[in-house]
């Protein structure tokens, strides 16, 4: 097992040392540093230490890129420095600057807030459409191994729907927690948003109702983004007023109550028709947008996605993306671009690791592919690989760009969020038979054309750490 010891106290000195550390916690692949004297920190000198991939300074926070084995650094960083070990975080930490409010800040805040709901449920997505993946490869329309009246089929269908169909009630509690209020009060307002009374009469074609006497349209909001994460964001600020003014005596009792009594008229006649009105907009326009880009605007997102990514731009497109899937059911554009990307990165390691003769970089670039592929984590491999080199993202771009121009001129569909390892291209499930073999040979083109460019145009022929071409 490797000794991250010496990387800690490194790590710790460039920070400005344990005394200038107010918090630290990491995320899937970054250590999160909160500082008391930002000054003292040498950016530069921690991008230079061996075993670290990058450093960026974001929302207060200073963040030390490690990759896959950030665990075991983490540890190692709290116990030289002495520091209190957390948990692993899903987005930013909590002790972060306050920044002046601006046009940018406050966007920045929208993202971050559905960013941040909608990642803890990552694992519910994924399991979810792998049941319905498991269902449709085993059902009628491919190997007909169970019939779509057997029990097996209908349990497959049934965990699918329990995944997607109270969708409301998950982000209502996640949505809750990004935002210091009540989860219990979120899911309770995603539960009014599919009550089934409301369910039952978008289905007998009634389109309003009243609350209070307020006219509300009716509809059906299960699967669902926009709605709840409207309503939830008003909630916070409901809640924290009727806790506030409500004596201590009864505000256990009362402050709940007057927050659902003032939120059902709010959700229901303003914000979930809002948000039901917003998502379906937000489908049409990034339908219209493929239709005029035609193949041409898959290959551009996919040939920009990673740099996106790295920016945090990327969250405007993948809730976009998330609020088209779980709309219509499927997404052709976002989604088929990412994917590619994703294996385009891969396809950038891989041929790094084939050029570079050095033992050490080549095993780290074969352990950045390996991270991508079985892992579904990339940043390794953009900033180990791609910022470290440079001239390789010309071969991340050239791959992703062929790989999303085939599965735009092939028009691919997206129908579920599946993994993001090698397992996305069990997404493309869920349509024809012809469009899930389009989708995996636009990821094969990009994994083989990435790693290809990588290779012959990703270094420069006199630089000692690569070897000739073949």
């Amino acid at each position: 097992m490797a000794d991250y010891t010496k990387l800690a106290e490194d790590v710790i000195a460039n920070v400005g040392g344990t005394s200038n550390v107010t918090n630290v916690t990491h995320c899937m692949t970054r250590l999160r540093f909160n500082v008391k004297d930002s000054s003292l920190v040498d950016g530069e000198k921690i991008k230079g230490l061996k075993g670290v991939l990058g450093y960026v300074f974001n929302g207060g926070q200073h963040q030390i890129i490690i990759g896959q084995t950030v665990p075991e650094v983490y540890k190692a960083v709290c116990e030289k420095g002495g520091f209190a070990v957390k948990a692993m975080v899903e987005d930013k930490a909590d002790e972060t600057v306050k920044e002046k409010l601006t046009f940018k800040s406050a966007f920045n805040n929208v993202l971050n807030y559905a960013a941040g709901s909608l990642t803890p449920l990552i694992p519910v997505i994924i399991a979810a459409a792998m049941f319905r993946t498991v269902q449709t490869i085993l059902g009628p329309g491919m190997l007909n191994v169970i019939g779509a009246e057997s029990n097996l089929y209908k349990i497959l269908g049934m965990a699918y729907n329990a995944g997607f169909y109270f969708m409301p009630m998950y982000l209502g509690y996640t949505a809750a927690k990004k935002l210091n209020a009540n989860p219990a009060l979120g899911m309770f307002m995603g539960g009014i948003l599919i009550a089934p009374e409301l369910v039952g009469w978008a289905a007998e074609g009634i389109t309003s109702t009243t609350v209070y006497g307020i006219p509300a349209p009716v509809a059906n909001y299960s699967q669902t983004i926009l709605p709840i994460l409207l309503s939830v964001w008003v909630l916070s600020y409901v809640e924290k007023f009727f806790n506030k003014v409500v004596p201590t005596t009864i505000r256990t009792i009362f402050a709940p109550f007057l927050t659902m009594a003032v939120m059902m008229p709010v959700s229901l006649c303003l914000l979930a028709p809002l948000g039901n009105w917003l998502g379906i907009g937000v489908g049409t326009v990034l339908v219209k947008f493929g239709g005029v880009g035609g193949f041409i605007a898959v290959a551009v997102i996919a040939a920009l996605w990673e740099f996106l990514v790295m920016s945090g731009m990327h969250l405007v497109l993948a809730v976009t993306m998330m609020t088209v899937l779980m709309t219509q059911g499927y997404e052709s554009i976002v989604s088929p671009a990412a994917c590619c990307a994703t294996f385009a990165a891969m396809g950038m390691a891989l041929g790094a690791a084939l050029r570079i003769k050095d033992k050490e970089e080549k095993s780290l670039n074969f352990g950045y592919f390996i991270s991508g592929l079985l892992g579904g984590v990339t940043e390794p491999a953009l900033y180990g690989c791609g910022l470290k080199y440079k001239k390789t993202l010309i071969g991340l771009v050239i791959g992703a760009a062929a790989g999303g121009l085939y599965a735009g001129i092939t028009g691919v569909d997206v129908y579920m969020l599946s993994a993001t390892n090698v397992l996305m291209v069990l997404g493309y499930i869920g349509g024809s038979t012809a469009n899930l073999i389009n989708g995996v040979i636009s990821c094969v083109i990009t994994l083989v054309i990435s790693a290809a460019a990588t290779y012959f145009f990703g270094f420069d022929k006199n630089d000692p750490m690569v070897r000739e071409q073949a």
